[in-house]
């Protein structure tokens, strides 16, 4: 497990801006992972899993609750995007969370995300807002919206 963390940190290190402080240290994703009902998935540049040493180029991590899967992070390095990893991601994501149990996908973003098309091009609708929710390394306030995705 220490090689994904490290590959999740590679990318996160690379895929999220610092400005927003959205990327988590390596000390957040293995507490995380410590519990049964965090979840992982890697992918390589053809959107596989990594094998052989090979890099990746994208992550998602998610945590299980009663009936639902919230998306806690993803990220695809900005060399590969544009490839349809991270809807791969997303898929590989409600597969899993369905054989879990998930009736519903979660996840929170800040306003102005640029992911919030592929969000709702693969079934994401809003269902609430948090004011000022975030708060940048700079002191900036930014709202968060919480988007839900029903797997029926």
């Amino acid at each position: 497990m220490t090689d994904d963390v490290d590959q999740i940190l590679a990318v996160m290190e690379v895929a999220f801006d610092p400005i927003y402080g959205e990327a988590w240290n390596r000390r957040q994703v293995e507490d995380a992972l410590k519990f049964g009902n965090c979840h992982y998935s890697l992918v390589n540049a053809q959107g596989r899993e990594p094998v052989d040493g090979e890099s990746a180029a994208g992550f998602f991590l998610s945590r299980t609750g009663y009936e639902e899967e919230e998306l806690l992070l993803i990220a695809v390095d900005p060399h590969y995007r544009s490839k349809g990893l991270a809807r791969s991601l997303l898929e590989t994501l409600r597969i899993g969370a369905r054989s879990r149990g998930a009736k519903r996908l979660l996840l929170e973003m800040r306003r102005g995300n640029p992911a919030e098309s592929l969000y709702r091009n693969v079934g994401f609708h809003a269902i609430g807002e948090r004011r000022e929710y975030y708060r940048t390394p700079g002191g900036q306030r930014l709202d968060a919206i919480t988007f839900a995705c029903d797997m029926g």
